[in-house]
């Protein structure tokens, strides 16, 4: 049974942390910095900063593990939008998935869509973290869906540009 405690304006479900690098205690857990927001920045847990060139990736760890628990929640890494706008860096894979049994520490794989080197430094907020729900399916294979739609198969752009 998934605990939760009195949040503002909300209950808050209570995630088990761990600190995995002790680097984190100086840079403290991730924090929700106002009272709308849905995402806790990550930090990057390093002593020392670290380059990534323009168009690489790099594997950066945050020191932190969760133990969600609940298979009906997924921890989302995603990007931090001020750090893709001004510089270029974003979540290499588009987002990051913590399944609710993985243990290990979160790494955040950082993108440079730049062409200038990008100096991630010790403490530096490089992604965020969203918990959110999760439908696991069963699939059923058939001849012909039951129901029918305007779009149909209709892909990518079929409805015009404007």
């Amino acid at each position: 049974m998934p605990a939760f405690i009195e949040g503002v304006g909300r209950m808050k479900r209570l995630i088990e942390t761990k600190i995995v690098n002790p680097l984190l205690e100086q840079y403290g857990l991730p924090a929700y910095k106002t009272p709308g927001a849905a995402g806790v920045d990550l930090v990057a847990c390093i002593d020392a900063p670290i380059t990534i060139a323009g168009g690489k990736n790099q594997l950066i760890g945050t020191g932190l593990a969760v133990n969600i628990q609940d298979p009906g929640l997924v921890a989302v890494v995603a990007s931090r939008s001020g750090l893709c706008l001004h510089s270029q860096i974003r979540v290499g894979q588009g987002i990051g998935v913590i399944d609710a049994d993985y243990h290990g520490e979160i790494g955040v794989i950082l993108h440079n869509d730049g062409n200038e080197d990008y100096q991630v430094l010790p403490g530096e907020r490089i992604a965020q973290l969203l918990f959110m729900p999760v439908v696991q399916v069963a699939f059923k294979t058939v001849a012909e869906f039951t129901t029918m739609t305007d779009r149909g198969a209709g892909g990518f752009g079929h409805t015009g540009r404007h």
